[in-house]
């Protein structure tokens, strides 16, 4: 995979983290949900967890075209550290294969399509889709909270 900042990453290097894959945009109603995400990155961060955020524009195009503004409008408004992921498709025709795996994996939650932005799949440390999560569940959630804590104790 790619970085916003041009760098190819094997995503077997967070193999042994708990991992929250999250596709984003930054011109829609979740888009706020950055703040969140940065403060569970930088609550579980240094605990083995780490976030993976994948812009799309699949949703009303609601976002930018180069990764470089996207990168600029993440580090402007939000502080994101976490590592950030050139723009892709998460559904259709044109998804990417890391997305059709993760909406056809058996989990407890659902399967299927991504509904809209901000959908999270959360993934255990051997790379195992542990439970999913509509865009309206927030990342500082007892929800997503306590399911994340319960995988860094083990």
């Amino acid at each position: 995979m790619r970085t916003l900042d041009g760098k190819d990453i094997e995503l077997k290097e967070y193999q042994n983290k708990v991992v929250l894959i999250v596709n984003t945009a930054s011109k829609c109603g979740f888009t706020g949900q950055y703040s969140e995400l940065q403060e569970l990155y930088e609550t579980y961060g240094e605990k083995g967890f780490v976030i993976l955020g994948f812009p799309s524009a699949d949703f009303g195009g609601q976002e930018y075209s180069s990764d470089e503004d996207i990168a600029a409008f993440c580090e402007k408004n939000y502080g994101v550290s976490f590592p950030m992921f050139s723009r892709i498709s998460v559904k259709g025709e044109e998804q990417h294969p890391l997305f059709h795996k993760l909406t056809t994996a058996e989990n407890p939650d659902f399967m299927g399509d991504i509904n809209w932005n901000f959908e999270k799949f959360l993934v255990d440390q051997e790379g195992n889709l542990i439970r999913r999560y509509r865009s309206n569940t927030t990342p500082m959630s007892v929800e997503l909270t306590s399911s994340i804590e319960a995988l860094l104790d083990n």
